[in-house]
Order: structure tokens, then sequence, then C-alpha cells
């Protein structure tokens, strides 16, 4: 699988643990950064590997931060991600049942090396269950759909100098 992974500085140790295993377990992994523990912002490497998924340049994203909930709420302001924070094998493994989350943020303050790599292994071992959560799916995509083209338009007009919104 092609696995896109990114952490900040406070993730960066866990997030280095970890291309060493999925690369051992045959995975591509495509490394964001953060490059050392030097402290960086979060959403200067989550954008970009959000995007890689967003974009079909990979399947899935891990994301590491202290807690992992700042990573989730930037990658989850792009179109066709599902981001969610995982605490244990249980989240991580509904996250894809349920959710077909393709972006698994996690928590490098809260969670140790171990259970990080348990949580990973659920993660990427469950597969969407698709029956009454793809209709949920869709309601999703819909939204997406009209979120993002309202967006477009108002950045459009403000861009032709109209400060209106539609």
């Amino acid at each position: 699988m092609n696995i896109v992974i990114a952490s900040d500085h406070r993730g960066f140790l866990a997030k280095e643990h970890l291309i060493v295993l999925l690369r051992n377990e045959g995975h591509a992994v495509e490394d964001f950064g953060a490059a050392d523990t030097k402290p960086c912002d979060y959403p200067d490497v989550a954008i970009p590997a959000a995007l890689a998924v967003g974009r079909g340049k990979a399947q899935r994203a891990i994301l590491i931060d202290g807690s992992g909930i700042g990573m989730s709420i930037v990658a989850n302001k792009f179109p066709g991600i599902r981001a969610a924070v995982c605490h244990d094998e249980l989240t991580a493994e509904i996250s894809r049942r349920y959710n077909d989350a393709n972006v698994l943020c996690l928590a490098a303050d809260l969670l140790g090396e171990e259970l990080i790599k348990r949580i990973t292994h659920a993660w990427l071992r469950a597969h969407f269950e698709q029956g009454r959560h793809l209709r949920r799916l869709e309601k999703i995509t819909r939204l997406e759909s009209c979120v993002f083209n309202d967006a477009a338009l108002i950045s459009q007009r403000l861009a032709n100098g109209l400060t209106e919104s539609p």
C-alpha cells in the first residue's frame, strides 16, 4: 500500500519508528516531515499529506502530533479526506470499518510506541464494510461537494472584487 506519513516535532520519533515498521512490512512510505525534533507547525506537514491522499497520490496517510487532534482538524478540511484520531485498536478498526477513514491521526504524547504499532496494524488490516455505512459516506460526499463548490464561488467573487457572499 502507498502510505504518506507526517508529524510535527512532537511526533517525530514515533514517525521515524513507524516508517521502519511499515517499510519492513512491504508498504511504500513517503515521509512528508518533520525532519527532526525542532519545533514546527503541524499544518505545514498535514496539508501536503492530506492533499496526497485527496488527489490519489497515496491510498492512506498517518499523521502524528502531540494529541492527534490538530492534525485531524487540518486533514478534514480537504474533500475526500476522512481523518480519525484513534487511541486504541478498536477505534482504529471502527474508523475503517464504519467510516472508511483514509487518514489515521495519532497522539505521540499520549500513546507509547507499542500501542502506536498496534493501532496502526488494526487500522491497516480493517476493511470498509460498506452496507449502511456507504449511504452515510455518500451523504458526506454530497455535503463536501456543496461546501467546496460554495467556497470556490466565494473565492472567485472575492478575486473579482465582489465582497458579498452568494
